[in-house]
């Protein structure tokens, strides 16, 4: 039998070393360096997949290679075969993670029972099949070929497999699978590796799809090794707050598509359901009279969307002026204070400055930076914006409007909503027809001038 050695694994990003040290060598986190026993394997304790006989890899001349559109499965979800860039991949490995209840089972879950004509083997290393039952009776569905079993031994997936000769393969979650090659517990560090590495080496051989399900920890990153997240295809975060109902859907990685799109869906008691238009639901009841909101047209990926700005400034109770941002990077919004108080000459800094985006989201779009300075000036001033007015434009240091990506598809989506004005920058209005829109188009140049045509 071979012999048992001690190993130091980090658990934040796999690295493992003979000798123990406080600050960990590869991403240099403190006090993540944890004893592992780790006992080498033979040879035939190596195969990735008991029960499975594959050819061997031979090296080919990239001339040889035959390439072409690659295939997709349809999920039969607008949204999530956008995320995924057109549709699910034969032979890819998905990683689906979030936060406890937050729904990635339940959106695995009405997938999967939406493709009758796909075989379905469904894994629950969490759940019982009673449980699960009483979910798919929940959700409306109708006849199904989807198979569930409750399994957390890989070996014994493995045979599972072989037996039913699946479509397409649900982990649920990959946290809960271990595999006797590994001496260590269910969760541990070298078990998530292990596994994910057999089973990415599975479903490239087989050219089966595999959807792994996985946890994410306090710092919101997915539970285990980063590793885990560089063995698998596609990386998809489930993203929201379970006080509201709205889940984000957004890609981190995508080896067949672009990583900028994202899905939106709403939590009900049926299960989720596809949010096609989000401006409408992102945009509240109009607030007539109410100072600090401000509207503003943002993209992300290829969709169009009109989300809502809102800020509070106040003045500072306790000496030391607060800054918070929900749904904006806070770095940013602090420049953008910079630029109000240096450029347009509005004094801040003995103020509280509140920032947050209506319904759960999180932008990244630069192009928010004008509604996000407006409404932080509307509230400082106790006056409105007028509610049929939106814009869009990047702020730069210097207090210039910055040109804008896509401004056709930000004005279309302006005036589908029925805003009578949009506020862009003078730059994007190079080539564009404005006769060609039934909206006022304001172009701008500086910060100054957004502000005349807002507050008079």
């Amino acid at each position: 039998m071979a012999k048992e050695k001690i190993a130091y694994v980090c658990t934040e990003c796999g690295y493992d070393s003979p000798k123990w040290a406080g600050r960990c060598p590869s991403c240099g986190q403190w006090n993540t360096m944890k004893e592992q026993v780790v006992r080498p394997t033979s040879a035939a304790e190596r195969r990735a997949a008991p029960g499975f006989t594959f050819d061997k890899a031979r090296p080919v001349r990239l001339e040889e290679i035959a390439t072409g559109e690659e295939p997709r499965i349809d999920m039969r979800d607008e949204e999530l075969n956008r995320v995924l860039g057109g549709g699910l991949v034969p032979g890819s490995l998905i990683l689906l993670g979030g936060e406890p209840g937050i729904g990635k089972s339940t959106l695995v879950l009405q997938t999967v029972l939406r493709m009758p004509e796909q075989r379905v083997l469904y894994v629950s290393g969490e759940e019982s099949a009673r449980q699960l039952k009483l979910r798919a009776d929940r959700i409306a569905h109708a006849d199904t070929n989807c198979l569930i079993v409750c399994e957390t031994s890989l070996e014994k997936i493995y045979a599972h497999i072989k037996e039913t000769q699946p479509d397409i393969i649900v982990i649920d979650s990959i946290q809960t699978i271990s595999t006797d090659t590994a001496e260590s517990s269910p969760g541990s560090i070298v078990q998530i590796r292990e596994c994910a590495a057999s089973l990415l080496k599975f479903t490239k051989e087989s050219n089966i799809p595999t959807i792994l399900i996985g946890h994410i920890n306090k710092e919101g990153s997915i539970a285990g090794p980063k590793i885990l997240e560089h063995i698998v295809d596609c990386v998809l975060q489930f993203e929201g707050d379970q006080h509201y109902m709205y889940r984000i859907l957004r890609g981190i990685k995508n080896r067949f598509g672009s990583t900028a799109e994202l899905g939106i869906y709403e939590m009900r008691g049926d299960g989720l359901r596809q949010v096609s238009n989000p401006s409408e639901l992102l945009l509240t009841d109009r607030h007539e009279g109410m100072s600090g909101i401000a509207i503003a047209s943002a993209i992300e990926g290829i969709r169009p969307f009109l989300i809502e700005t809102q800020a509070l400034v106040s003045t500072a109770a306790y000496g030391t002026p607060q800054r918070s941002a929900t749904g904006f990077d806070l770095r940013r919004m602090n420049m953008l204070l910079a630029v109000l108080e240096k450029r347009v000459g509005f004094k801040l800094a003995q103020k509280d400055v509140f920032l947050n985006i209506a319904g759960g989201l999180r932008v990244n779009d630069p192009a928010i930076d004008l509604s996000v300075i407006s409404a932080i000036l509307s509230s400082n001033m106790d006056t409105e914006i007028e509610p049929t007015v939106c814009m869009a434009g990047e702020v730069g240091l210097s207090g210039e409007i910055r040109p804008v990506s896509r401004i056709e598809q930000r004005i279309a989506e302006a005036e589908k909503l029925g805003f009578k004005q949009i506020i862009i920058p003078k730059h994007n209005m190079q080539g564009l027809d404005p006769t060609r829109f039934g909206i006022e188009i304001s172009p701008v140049r500086k910060v100054e001038e957004a502000f005349r045509i807002l507050f008079g």
